[in-house]
């Protein structure tokens, strides 16, 4: 497993340095490394934005892959999209760091941005697949420690339900060309190392979800992951919470990720139009 999470990470690595180079970022792009707490992060600015408005990144990898890097590409055009300056994380991974360690890092993240003088109503938290079960994960965490919640959510095929009780986890293992062909049935156990994926401080989908900020989900219909979203929409939409939840038929896991995409252009649309309603309220 170790092997393989080495090829996994070099490739991720690989393609995201060969695509910078062949497709560079906007010049007017201002990168910072910096350490949110003790998390490296990066601070990604573009010009004209407003610099009071963060939102705090969580990149997907299944747990074990990923980084600030890999991710690059699509939170820079988050970040301009939305206006809002970006806190891309390189939480720890498995199977090196097994569960809460991540958890803990994007904790501490999104206190260290309160620390600085950061309003929690002008922070979003975002993340994709394993990004997304981290972005719910913390909600969780910071509500359940009495902690100032963020203005809101916004989660790109996230796992929710590590117990894998989802159908289309199955069904949908032959039309999901991005999880499914990675072969990633193995990547939550060495993030799990032995906890119980039943467990609501495990597993978002078994949490108490009421009193969370406001959710936007966007997914798949025919992905692996796609129960994990509906599930968590119901039992959300049951405990008060204001959440969205957006589908696509016939497409990508995060396919946000391709911008030429017609449906990622209709997704960052409406990902803009849900921030902007954020903030009207």
């Amino acid at each position: 497993m170790i092997l393989l999470t080495k090829h996994l990470r070099f490739y991720l690595e690989y393609n995201a340095n060969k695509s910078q180079k062949e497709n560079p970022l906007p010049k007017d792009v201002e990168l910072k490394s910096v350490k949110a707490g003790d998390v490296p992060a990066e601070w990604q600015t573009s010009s004209g934005i407003d610099l009071d408005r963060v939102i705090m990144y969580i990149h997907g990898g299944g747990h074990i892959m990923g980084s600030v890097n890999t991710k690059r590409e699509f939170t820079v055009r988050l970040g301009r999209v939305t206006n809002m300056r970006i806190l891309s994380l390189d939480y720890r991974l498995a199977p090196e760091h097994s569960h809460p360690a991540a958890l803990n890092d994007c904790v501490s993240a999104y206190e260290w941005l309160l620390s600085i003088g950061i309003d929690h109503k002008n922070i979003i938290i975002s993340g994709d697949s394993a990004g997304g079960y981290y972005t719910l994960m913390t909600l969780l965490k910071l509500r359940d420690e009495r902690k100032l919640l963020p203005a809101g959510a916004i989660c790109l095929s996230p796992s929710t339900d590590m117990a894998k009780t989802g159908e289309s986890v199955i069904r949908n293992s032959l039309t999901d060309y991005i999880l499914g062909d990675t072969g990633c049935f193995w990547w939550g156990e060495v993030y799990l190392d032995g906890a119980d994926p039943f467990d609501p401080t495990v597993s978002p989908l078994y949490a108490d979800l009421k009193d969370l900020p406001p959710i936007l989900i966007q997914v798949s219909t025919s992905e692996m992951l796609f129960d994990d979203s509906r599930k968590f929409y119901e039992r959300a939409k049951e405990a008060g919470v204001k959440i969205t939840m957006q589908t696509w038929d016939n497409t990508l896991h995060v396919f946000q990720d391709y911008p030429e995409l017609p449906e990622t252009k209709e997704a960052m649309q409406k990902i803009e139009e849900f921030v902007k309603e954020l903030f009207q309220d």
